[in-house]
């Protein structure tokens, strides 16, 4: 059997191929455990994330860069969606503590570069990683999938933010095997009783899941199709594989600012 190990993810890559490659950069994928309508699997943002980190590490390796793709973290926040079964759900202090962890683990073994790669709505990571960038000496970026294809959530045909046409067009193109379109609630979800909350601008309250929809999802998954998931993760990896090749090029100490030459050096 021919050994095919790439050896960029580290779920597959030996101590020799890891060494040799000399990474800066680590992906960490970050999705969550939870239903997603009746059709797709609980285990749809970790695939997601998986999808996308693995093939934006290749190509930005192809165009230079050092990147490591990291086992995903399959856990979000998700207190919202507790009573659905087979929902697991960390707090945000939980999360703090994983991040803080592994990027500890990464600057021991000189990898200070770090992107969160997030494909969970729930996951709310900003303060996170301000809080473990002040304690350690890391550059953390967060790249949030849905965004990083912008085109294709633009062209959704009805909106939707879960279970969606978006994500199952991605499922479609991912693990068709496992999506049941036969199975698929239309994603409506219940009118507010104080719409205030819910349609003013600015404004954010928690969505409680089982008053909110029927089958979990919010948004119809019926007009989706493998081509347009296709489109969209072509998309997000090259948006995600410019990012991480200017990640890895930069020198330690740079900051993703241009100084002005007045300013240069009272920051030295």
């Amino acid at each position: 059997m021919d050994f095919s190990a790439r050896p960029f993810v580290v779920l597959e890559a030996n101590y020799r191929q890891l060494l040799e490659l000399k990474p800066n950069v680590a992906v960490l994928p970050w999705g969550a455990t939870e239903a997603h309508n009746f059709h797709l699997p609980h285990g749809t943002d970790i695939v997601e994330a998986n999808a996308l980190g693995t093939r934006a590490v290749e190509r930005a390796n192809a165009a230079g860069a050092r990147c490591i793709l990291l086992p995903a973290v399959p856990f979000g926040q998700n207190h919202a969606q507790l009573p659905q079964v087979a929902t697991i759900s960390l707090r945000a202090s939980t999360q703090a503590k994983i991040l803080f962890d592994i990027a500890d683990s990464l600057l021991r073994q000189n990898i200070n570069r770090l992107v969160l790669l997030n494909f969970h709505g729930g996951n709310e990571f900003k303060s996170l990683l301000r809080d473990v960038m002040a304690d350690l000496p890391i550059f953390i970026v967060q790249a949030h999938g849905f965004a990083l294809s912008p085109r294709g959530r633009a062209a959704q045909e009805i909106p939707g933010d879960h279970a969606d046409e978006f994500e199952t067009s991605l499922m479609l193109h991912l693990e068709p095997a496992w999506v049941d379109m036969d199975a698929a609630g239309d994603g409506a979800t219940t009118p507010s009783a104080l719409p205030a909350l819910t349609q003013t601008p600015g404004v954010w309250v928690q969505r409680h899941w089982a008053a909110l929809t029927r089958d979990t999802g919010t948004g119809d998954p019926r007009l989706a199709t493998a081509a347009k998931g296709q489109a969209i993760l072509e998309e997000a990896t090259a948006n995600l594989a410019q990012v991480l090749v200017e990640l890895s090029q930069a020198r330690n100490g740079d900051f993703p600012f241009v100084i002005p030459p007045s300013t240069q050096q009272a920051a030295l």
